[in-house]
């Protein structure tokens, strides 16, 4: 329902990762609009960027397009994904068919959470 107040915002974004956010954000119960309105109010509580933002070199910054920064998160992931898989831990992941969560254990069962 559309409060009195709401307006639309356009934002233009790299496509993978608007996909990218669409899946976690549906794996979290939220949707883009959803999530984009929690940024903005946390922004707006802490007077500024929600989380650091710098300039250096060795972190997100100048000079780094939208897409290296989502491959470079990307391949993050996939690395801390394989870490924990190493260590026998399950892994989260989200069944798009059947709109459910699940765990993902190393001998391949899976545990589709309620």
């Amino acid at each position: 329902m559309k409060a009195e107040n709401d307006i639309s915002v356009t934002i233009r974004v790299d496509k993978n990762l608007k996909e990218n956010a669409d899946f976690l954000f549906q794996r979290l119960g939220l949707n883009m609009s959803v999530a984009f309105n929690m940024f903005l109010r946390k922004a707006v509580s802490e007077d500024g960027m929600p989380f650091p933002v710098s300039g250096k070199t060795t972190g997100f910054g100048h000079g780094m397009t939208a897409s290296y920064v989502t491959s470079a998160f990307n391949e993050t992931i996939e690395n801390d994904i394989r870490a924990n898989q190493q260590k026998g831990f399950p892994i989260a992941r989200y069944d798009a068919d059947k709109n459910q969560a699940y765990l993902e254990y190393t001998d391949g069962k899976r545990e589709y959470v309620n």
